[in-house]
C-alpha cells in the first residue's frame, strides 16, 4: 500500500520549500559481493537514524532484484520500474516503513531493470526533481558489485558505505569496488562496516585487512564505521520481517546500529550538491527541475 506523509500535502510542500536551502545527506550502501548482509545494514541503519530524529528515505537501488519491501513485510503496488515507465511518481510508490521512514521499492525479478541504459538512468534520476516526501537523509541500498547503477549512485552520494564480512571473497570484492570507484570515478572516501563478526575486536581486524591493502595501493581514505556482531535476535527479526532495532532494543546488533547512526549524525552536513551527478542533493538544494541531458 502506498502512502503520503501523514500530515498531508501542505506540510510536504512546506518541507520541500525548507529543504530547498538545506542539503540532504545521501549515503550509498554497497558491497563487493552478495550475501554479506548489505540490505539488513541499510534497513536497520535507516531505522536507527529515524529514531535519532532524522527524516529518512530508503531507496532500494538493487533495481532488478529489490527486496527491501519483502524484508519489512510491506506490500507495494508500484516500484521504480513504474516510475521509469512514466506510470507513477516517486511519491506514488513510496511506502511508509518503521519509525516513519519512506521506502522506495525496486522491481524484483525484472531483468531489464538490472541493466538500464544511460538514458534510462537519467530518467530515473530526474524523477527526484519532483519528489515531495520530506527527507534529511537518503539511504541508497545499491546492488552488490560494480554494475553501472552502483557506480552512478556512489558518484552521486555524499558518503559511501562498504559492507564486508570476514570471508576472502568478500574482502577481495570489497577492495575491487573501492579500487574501481576511486580510480575510475574519483570517489576517495569510504566508510567500512564489518558485518557478521564475533565481536568488535574481530570487526576491527577485518577493517584493518581491507585498510592496509587500500592504503598501500590506492589513494583513498577508509574509516571504520562499526561492526555488527552475529546475533540471534537479528535472525529472529528477519524471520518476523521486522528490523532488530524495532523489536529488540537491548540486542548487541541494535546497539551496533545505534552507534553507527550516532556516527552518521556527527558527519559534516553537505554544504551543497555532492558527487559528479548531484541529482539527489541538487533537487533539494536548488529546488530545480533536472535536465537528464545534462546529467550524463
Amino acid at each position: 500500500m502506498t502512502t503520503q506523509p501523514a500530515s498531508g500535502h501542505d506540510q510536504a510542500d512546506g518541507a520541500r520549500h525548507a529543504n530547498a536551502n538545506r542539503p540532504v545527506r545521501v549515503i550509498a550502501v554497497t558491497s563487493g559481493k552478495g550475501g554479506v548482509g548489505k540490505t539488513n545494514v541499510s534497513v536497520n541503519l535507516s531505522v536507527a537514524l529515524a529514531r535519532s530524529g532524522d527524516r529518512v528515505v530508503l531507496m532500494d537501488a538493487d533495481l532488478g532484484l529489490g527486496n527491501v519491501d519483502v524484508l519489512l513485510g510491506l506490500q507495494s503496488r508500484g516500484n521504480l520500474s513504474h516510475v521509469l515507465a512514466g506510470q507513477a511518481t516517486l511519491d506514488e510508490i513510496m511506502l511508509e516503513g518503521p519509525e516513519g521512514i519512506g521506502i522506495l521499492p525496486a522491481a524484483s525479478g525484472v531483468a531489464s531493470m538490472a541493466g538500464l541504459t544511460a538514458a534510462e538512468n537519467a530518467g530515473l534520476i530526474s524523477a527526484f526533481s519532483g519528489m515531495r516526501w520530506p527527507v534529511d537523509t537518503l539511504v541508497v541500498d545499491s546492488a552488490a558489485g560494480i554494475a553501472d547503477s552502483v557506480v552512478r549512485f556512489a558518484e552521486a552520494a555524499s558518503e559511501v558505505v562498504v559492507v564486508v564480512c570476514d570471508e576472502p571473497a568478500s574482502i577481495t570484492d570489497a577492495y575491487a569496488v573501492i579500487k574501481v570507484l576511486s580510480r575510475e570515478h574519483d570517489v576517495t572516501r569510504f566508510h567500512v562496516v564489518a558485518n557478521m563478526v564475533r565481536d568488535a575486536a574481530e570487526g576491527r581486524r577485518l577493517f584493518e585487512k581491507l585498510s592496509v591493502a587500500a592504503k598501500r595501493f590506492l589513494d583513498v581514505t577508509l574509516t571504520h564505521m562499526g561492526s555488527v556482531p552475529f546475533d540471534d535476535y537479528l535472525r529472529r527479526a528477519v524471520q518476523r520481517q521486522k528490523t532488530v532495532v524495532q523489536l529488540y532494543g537491548g540486542a548487541k546488533s541494535t546497539r551496533a546500529f545505534t552507534a553507527m547512526a550516532d556516527k552518521v549524525n556527527q558527519w559534516p552536513v553537505p554544504r551543497g550538491p555532492q558527487g559528479q551527478l548531484q541529482f539527489f542533493v541538487e533537487r533539494l538544494v536548488n529546488n530545480a527541475e533536472l535536465d537528464p541531458e545534462n546529467l550524463l
